[in-house]
């Protein structure tokens, strides 16, 4: 059973975001957590706060579950471009720079290892071989 978690309107490019995005694909929550609590990055602590988001979510939709047995990690997790806001700049001799200032939004699925199934992909892996 998954949980998702939205952050909408960042205000940091999602190319900066993305890059710490990366870092915590796929990784269990605890090590996420931990990778994203000693990342310098501004986007690593909004990350932080999304990732606990979601695993408040997932025990929202599983009260009977035991979040220590769950094996959480993150499945997904996508940095969409927001919207951006256009400033001018003064430049030399009368003209004017376009500044942009980037956002994002971004989606983070957590979902829970199922053993069963895991253990069903190794075997087929073993049969094909």
């Amino acid at each position: 059973m998954e949980a998702i978690a939205r952050l909408r309107n960042v205000p940091t490019s999602p190319r900066k975001m993305r890059l710490v995005a990366d870092l915590v694909r796929g990784k269990r929550v605890g090590l996420a957590l931990s990778i994203l609590k000693f990342t310098p990055n501004h986007g690593a602590m909004k990350l932080e706060k999304l990732l606990l988001s979601a695993v408040a979510n997932w025990q929202a939709k599983n009260p009977d579950a035991k979040l220590e047995e769950a094996d959480l990690y993150v499945k997904t997790i996508m940095v969409d471009e927001g919207r951006s806001l256009k400033r001018l700049r003064p430049a030399p001799q009368g003209r004017g720079h376009r500044i942009r200032k980037r956002s994002n939004h971004v989606t983070l699925v957590v979902d829970a290892f199922n053993a069963d199934v895991t253990a069903d992909i190794v075997e087929s892996n073993e049969k094909a071989n």
